[in-house]
């Protein structure tokens, strides 16, 4: 069954600064279409090239293809007009002379047109001319409006600044808008769109005149498509990038000239070139790993272009946040990447005329950021096999990719090699770690909180321990899961002492866990908390995940509601949840309203804010639950902690939850909660309060026998 438009992920709207129409929009949809309606402001023969973008599956797919367009007259044919000459004549020979099949040209372009000759030839695809009756005589058609149609009903509009011109899609800065007939929201707009098509080719728009496509221009469309046939193998390859000699419009990622590198990141840089492009920069989350590893990208890609050589680089992200995040950063090194993710229909054609014109041409660069799921799918797979280009491996968060089922997906064939990781080392899985360690290299670089403070690379701040107890049935919960642990780890037995999250012990310990990141008397801690920051912008909260466990069975209600209903409702701050329950477009709204710091104060969440989410602006994190993996303490400790104008001290209040300190249980109590207070203790030793954060937790302490932690 042929892909439908709405499983492609579709954008509602592009703009050359963030996006690439071509790959991202056009190849996508008409891969997965059987109709394209376009009405545009005017073409020439390059335009024409470029319509064929994509419509090698349309094609297959038994497409139709209609075209409105102006003209494109010469000073000399506007002169013939007003000479008396009659215009319908003019513009035939306009046309036709755009379509001349003896005028040399590009490869590409030959490619392109032949394969509209061909449409032309089997007559799928009509074209009509539009010119406009103005009052002071001729005028251009100039709107721009266009609808792409699968064989399921779906359609897709879009209007916008976008001509089918070489000039629109390859060097002006053009937006479109998309609607989506899906889209309950969107529905009318199509229909509008769709009648206006309708009027125009009928030839019903006032002062709109229809003229037939002359019939010399399309012998000149069938003669293209027969040069075409007969044109080199190569020669069919669509290129996706422009034909300039600049060397970021040759997909060269180049280092802004008003970034300025600190002094580790270019050391960085240069242990990895001394290294044969291959290692790790481990770094603490904020210090700008993604900046370095850009910059890096930059230095191997002058050395290869030096020598005349390509390069295919694939960076491998853990989220789709992510893959926003790196493309945004990549734009301003100027480089438009491929996005890989979601069904293959929405980037494989792009992907793999990109890396097949990038061969045929044998120098500039593609780069595809993809998640770890399409990574390790066969469609991705085949695609890298492909490659015969000097490969590039940037993994961030790298340690996701140490899980079995991911690294066996890492290329052989990759020449250099680049991991980024805050905390590279897999919890509770040695082999992982190692296999990472196998593959990219050395650790080149370790940045750690102090020296990143040090540095200026990270925000100063303050530490709040705030002890809180569990109630009567909660303790008893919690020393009846501690028992059962304890005789697990007692046990002689290898299999009952594992603790992933699989094992049986492992299950007790995120029992545990949910049982101390629940606690009730949280709330009324977060309260008094959160009371002293009423008036402040900037603030996350992050949640323990789920509900409660409840000692009968099942879970209360979740945590996360809870603390939005009493900070957003009881409190009276203006907050909202980020979880998976919001979608893409609401997480970006939202983002964007927490930066103004007047129209969001507080954002809730659980996982969601722990990796792919840039919050520089936040100034106040209350960590309700985290964890005993210090992994997600980290990245969310380095998330609050990044610099931003204006903030000069970050502050974290951590709700730590006392065990009921059961004489019976001291050993295994003291075994687990070492864990938790190790983590306090490091965080603290680094804060500007130093002394005060560790003088609450010296009674704990003392207790546990665990001053030397």
């Amino acid at each position: 069954m042929s892909e439908m438009l709405r499983d492609l992920s579709i954008e509602d709207s592009y703009r050359s600064d963030r996006s690439n129409v071509v790959a991202e929009f056009y190849i996508p949809c008409l891969s997965a279409a059987n109709r394209y309606d376009r009405a545009v402001g005017y073409f020439t023969s390059a335009s024409l090239a470029l319509v064929a973008r994509g419509l090698e599956s349309f094609e297959r797919n038994g497409g139709r293809l209609r075209l409105i367009a102006s003209p494109h007259l010469t000073d000399r044919d506007i002169e013939e007009m007003r000479a008396g000459y009659a215009y319908r004549d003019v513009i035939a020979k306009a046309v036709a002379r755009e379509l001349n099949p003896d005028t040399e040209r590009s490869p590409k372009e030959l490619a392109g047109l032949g394969i509209l000759g061909r449409l032309i030839a089997q007559g799928t695809l009509d074209v009509k001319i539009a010119i406009v009756h103005g009052r002071d005589g001729l005028a251009l058609y100039h709107e721009k409006i266009g609808l792409i149609a699968d064989k399921y009903g779906d359609t897709a509009a879009f209007t916008g600044s976008m001509n089918e011109t070489g000039s629109a899609f390859l060097e002006n800065f053009e937006s479109i808008h998309v609607f989506k007939s899906w889209n309950p929201n969107d529905r009318s707009r199509v229909d509008g769109i769709r009648a206006d098509f309708e009027e125009l080719w009928a030839g019903r728009t006032p002062r709109v005149e229809i003229l037939e496509f002359p019939k010399v221009a399309r012998e000149h469309f069938i003669a293209l498509g027969k040069r075409a046939a007969q044109a080199p193998a190569s020669a069919d390859v669509p290129e996706l990038l422009t034909v300039s000699t600049d060397l970021t419009t040759l997909g060269w990622a180049r280092l802004p000239r008003d970034l300025e590198l600190r002094d580790y990141q270019k050391a960085a840089i240069a242990q990895w070139l001394s290294a044969n492009g291959r290692g790790i920069f481990q770094m603490a989350t904020g210090t700008g790993k993604t900046i370095t590893a850009l910059a890096a990208l930059d230095q191997v890609g002058r050395q290869l272009h030096a020598r005349q050589v390509p390069l295919v680089t694939v960076v491998v992200v853990p989220l789709l946040d992510l893959v926003e995040q790196w493309s945004g950063e990549l734009r301003s090194f100027g480089v438009v990447p491929i996005k890989c993710r979601d069904t293959a229909t929405s980037w494989q054609p792009a992907a793999r005329n990109a890396i097949a014109a990038l061969q045929a041409r044998r120098q500039g660069s593609v780069t595809l950021v993809v998640t770890n799921a399409t990574f390790r799918g066969a469609t991705f797979q085949r695609l890298l096999a492909t490659i015969d280009s000097p490969l590039l491996v940037i993994a961030d968060e790298a340690h996701h990719l140490g899980a079995e089922h991911l690294r066996a997906s890492l290329p052989d064939s990759a020449q250099f090699r680049l991991a980024l990781s805050a905390t590279p080392e897999r919890w509770f899985d040695p082999e992982g770690t190692d296999a990472l360690k196998d593959y990219f290299g050395d650790t080149l670089i370790e940045l750690g909180l102090k020296e990143a403070i040090d540095l200026g690379a990270l925000t100063r701040y303050r530490y709040h321990p705030v002890l809180v107890p569990l109630s009567d049935d909660e303790a008893e919960q919690y020393t009846e899961l501690t028992v059962k642990i304890g005789a697990l780890l007692r046990s002689k037995e290898p299999e009952s002492r594992g603790e992933d999250d699989t094992s049986p012990l492992g299950m007790l310990l995120n029992k545990r866990a949910k049982v101390l990141g629940h606690a009730r008397a949280k709330m009324p801690a977060l309260r008094q908390a959160v009371e002293q920051h009423r008036q402040s912008a900037f603030q996350l909260v992050y949640c323990a995940e789920g509900g409660a466990p409840l000692a009968e069975g099942g879970t209360g209600p979740r945590q996360v509601d809870q603390v939005l209903e009493l900070v957003g409702n009881e409190l009276g701050l203006r907050a909202h949840t980020f979880t998976a329950r919001e979608n893409k477009r609401q997480r970006i709204d939202l983002l964007r309203s927490f930066a103004t710091g007047r129209d969001l104060q507080v954002l809730v969440s659980m996982r969601c804010l722990d990796e792919g989410v840039d919050l520089p602006d936040a100034r106040v994190a209350y960590m309700l639950a985290s964890s005993t993996n210090p992994r997600q303490f980290i990245q969310r400790r380095g998330r609050i902690l990044r610099r931003a104008p204006g903030k000069d001290l970050a502050e974290v209040i951590d709700f730590v939850v006392m065990p009921p300190q059961d004489p019976a249980l001291f050993d295994i109590e003291r075994r687990l909660f070492k864990r938790e207070l190790a983590r306090c203790v490091e965080f603290a030793g680094y804060a500007e309060n130093c002394g005060e954060a560790l003088a609450k937790l010296r009674d704990l302490r003392d207790y546990y026998q665990l001053l030397d932690v």
